[in-house]
């Protein structure tokens, strides 16, 4: 709970603030949350693989305007294709210390947190405030609710062979909490689509940490560790916390609310 109230208190006026403090601080929790896969895998931080994969999740996360400098040709997918061939670069420059494998997981890992906490930036500065409020407040209160279901009345395992502690009572606990919320929510906040399509959408997203949830989960127990990292007590790590909406805040934008 403290951990928890620390983090909220300079976690919040952050998102109120948006602009370059939250895109800084994205950036910040993304790189955490890189070396944190590291960690789990094992491998040196300290390395050439990892500061590439760094450079890769900095272009992924800062948003275009910080790449005016770059030639009007070139793109933020051309630039992000070049870390990858550098991290392949890797391979033969270490005589495959660093494994074809390596890359691939390094690559895999750029791309989910850094388009993770790009969308994080991008909902709060495009889509508005209330906007990133009713996606944190979805994942939260799905969360919150299939914790609470599933303690008081679960029975029926959901995936035990990754998450043992899961139930179905607990998941459908979770989106109907999450639908309660948003139907409360979005009267007094409309959002992009009407009452309904929105309805339909939080259910789908509240569906979608779930299995964000899950991904983590299945990380976690291939690595064979409790928590992706120790940066909060209580918590675990910044993977642990923002699981969820690496995989729920980019379906926004494919679902064309932004």
């Amino acid at each position: 709970m403290i951990t928890a109230v620390i983090a909220l208190i300079i976690f919040i006026p952050i998102l109120i603030a948006g602009g370059i403090w939250l895109e800084l601080a994205s950036l910040g929790l993304a790189l955490i949350a890189l070396s944190e896969v590291f960690i789990m895998r094992k491998r040196i931080i300290v390395s050439t693989e990892f500061l590439v994969a760094a450079l890769g999740v900095v272009f992924i996360v800062l948003p275009e305007s910080f790449w005016n400098w770059l030639p009007s040709h070139l793109d933020r997918l051309d630039v992000v294709y070049l870390v990858v061939a550098v991290l392949l670069l890797v391979t033969v420059a270490t005589r495959n210390r660093t494994t074809y494998d390596d890359a691939g997981i390094s690559t895999l890992s750029m791309i989910y947190i850094g388009v993770g906490f790009h969308a994080l930036t991008t909902v709060r500065n495009d889509g508005g405030l209330d906007t990133l409020f009713f996606v944190l407040l979805i994942v939260w209160l799905t969360d919150s609710g299939a914790y609470m279901v599933g303690r008081a009345i679960g029975k029926h395992k959901l995936w035990p062979a990754i998450s043992p502690n899961k139930t179905w009572e607990g998941s459908i606990g979770g989106n109907i909490a999450a639908l309660i919320f948003a139907a409360i929510y979005l009267q007094f906040f409309p959002q992009y689509y009407g009452f309904w399509p929105m309805m339909a959408l939080t259910l789908v997203l509240s569906v979608i940490g779930q299995l964000g949830d899950l991904i983590e989960s299945a990380l976690k127990r291939y690595y064979d560790v409790k928590d992706s990292g120790k940066i909060l007590p209580g918590h675990g790590g910044i993977l642990d916390r923002f699981d969820s909406l690496l995989l729920v805040l980019p379906m926004l934008h494919i679902a064309g609310v932004l």
